[in-house]
């Protein structure tokens, strides 16, 4: 999706900064390209109308067609605006409270939760030091809880001996009450996903945020997933307040 929408974007500059003068008009032709190429790399629809409006609202005033190299001076503004958009730098994990402190981890099916959960343990036990512990709540896919289970053998990081047979919540507070018994720094949570957004998990996921009141909660998503992603992320901020993002198979 990157690499098409980068050759798309390259070929609108390539036109734009041969021109020794931009005008009004070159300015809109320049921006129904950059729509047309992020609606084609599947951005949501909102997402590419905010965007088109905030460059075309600088771009047609003094900070473009008044500069001397125009079409740098456009590329310079659009790469500045996109970076607003995606975020400019990744921001640290906010792990500041009383120990154990709690990272919920959400999304769907498939998007790679159980995997970055065990890969933000390694990251945690490797680079800050930290003593983790990790524990399923799914336990409605089969071999959740043993994939977890076998990550954590993987990086060596301790694992709570989750119970398929028992309810999500029983579970958490299981692994909540020996964290604090070994005197753990964070306890990961892994949750249950499905193939698409569902009453039964949003009521379930929120119950656990509600009883563990987590320090963070990560939307985990694949980026890949395109517009749809955009709407997956509402409805679990809408169930939960999600506190970032982690993006997979980018």
């Amino acid at each position: 999706m990157f690499e098409n929408l980068t050759k798309r974007l390259s070929g609108t500059f390539r036109k734009l900064t041969a021109k020794g003068v931009l005008t009004e008009s070159n300015i809109e032709e320049a921006l129904r390209e950059v729509r047309r190429a992020l609606l084609e790399a599947d951005v949501a629809l909102p997402v590419v109308k905010a965007f088109i409006d905030r460059v075309s609202a600088r771009a047609v005033g003094q900070e473009v067609t008044k500069s001397l190299t125009p079409g740098q001076a456009f590329i310079k503004l659009v790469q500045a605006e996109m970076q607003a958009v995606m975020g400019t730098a990744n921001a640290e994990l906010n792990l500041k409270s009383v120990p154990p402190a709690v990272v919920l981890m959400a999304g769907l099916q498939g998007a790679g939760k159980t995997t970055t959960t065990a890969k933000l343990a390694r990251l945690l036990k490797t680079k800050s030091h930290k003593k983790v512990m990790l524990v399923s709540a799914d336990i409605h896919r089969p071999a959740a809880i043993q994939q977890l289970q076998t990550l954590a053998n993987e990086i060596e990081v301790e694992v709570f001996d989750s119970d398929a047979n028992q309810a999500p919540l029983t579970i958490v507070d299981s692994a909540l009450r020996e964290a604090k018994k070994k005197f753990v720094d964070v306890l990961l949570v892994d949750t249950a996903g499905r193939l698409a957004i569902d009453r039964e998990m949003m009521d379930e996921i929120s119950a656990l945020h509600r009883h563990l009141n987590p320090i963070e909660t990560l939307f985990v998503v694949d980026a890949m997933t395109g517009q749809d992603a955009a709407n997956t992320a509402k409805a679990f901020n809408d169930a939960l307040p999600l506190t970032g993002v982690v993006l997979t198979k980018a």
